[in-house]
């Protein structure tokens, strides 16, 4: 299983740029995919209110991809409906499921709700746990989870205070090797590139992938900086060797 992280300098609100850029982005990738690799977008990748719009863009990129699709985000805005949502696609571009923004982050709590559905599936032979952004931060969310995931997959949109990426990047690092270390998983996040266009805050690229099944400090998280793009290939056996070395002393709430 191949993880493919994104990381593309988007422009909020224009969609058409999203789409062209993030094909580029994915054909840069040798030998394309296979249908239990996973392709992970960054929340609000696109800018959308419906779940027709947001499936019209996502379903031939999926069923293109021939590959699984965790399809970043929208703000979902309808008939008694205001949340940041999202989906998981088959290779064949169906709806794998849907997961929610539990908590929803500064100002965007004026416009949507917190959602309800926690983002647990099953591709091939791993669970698969998905939060959007800053749900990343609350460790209490993955004690909502029926089975302890393999594998946390972020789509984030992160955003700085600060004049440059690194505070943020830095924060991004550490909790993506505590939550991997914590509990167990394989951590990957993909999140807008530095710099993208957004109308207030800079983004801050704080992408990668999170790994503390060896033994080398330094290569515990493997970011993917200024790249567009990285793609991995976690060691599940060495996971579950991790695993039980932490379970012999007494780590771990689920197995």
């Amino acid at each position: 299983m191949l993880i493919a992280l994104t990381q593309p300098q988007l422009e909020a609100f224009d969609n058409t740029h999203s789409r062209e850029t993030i094909a580029r982005i994915l054909d840069t990738s040798p030998g394309g995919f296979d249908r239990d690799d996973i392709v992970v977008l960054p929340e609000h990748a696109f800018f959308v209110h419906t779940q027709e719009e947001y499936l019209s863009i996502l379903q031939p990129l999926a069923r293109d991809l021939g590959c699984h699709v965790v399809g970043g985000s929208f703000h979902e805005i309808g008939e008694g409906v205001k949340r940041n949502t999202g989906a998981v696609f088959t290779p064949e571009g169906e709806v794998l499921g849907w997961f929610d923004k539990l908590r929803p982050y500064s100002d965007e709590r004026s416009r949507v709700d917190a959602g309800t559905r926690l983002g647990e599936f099953r591709i091939g032979e791993v669970n698969v746990l998905v939060t959007i952004c800053a749900d990343f931060w609350f460790s209490d969310l993955f004690f909502q989870a029926k089975a302890l995931p393999d594998l946390v997959l972020v789509p984030a949109l992160s955003v700085t205070r600060k004049a440059t990426p690194d505070y943020s990047r830095a924060l991004w690092r550490h909790l993506a090797i505590s939550r991997a270390y914590e509990f167990g998983v394989f951590a990957g996040i993909s999140d807008w590139g530095y710099p993208s266009a957004l109308p207030k805050h800079i983004t801050s690229g704080v992408g990668g992938f999170a790994d503390t099944t060896g033994v080398e400090a330094g290569a515990f998280y493997r970011a993917t900086g200024d790249a567009e793009l990285q793609i991995v290939e976690p060691d599940f056996a060495a996971l579950a060797h991790f695993r039980h070395d932490r379970h012999e002393r007494g780590f771990y709430w689920k197995k």
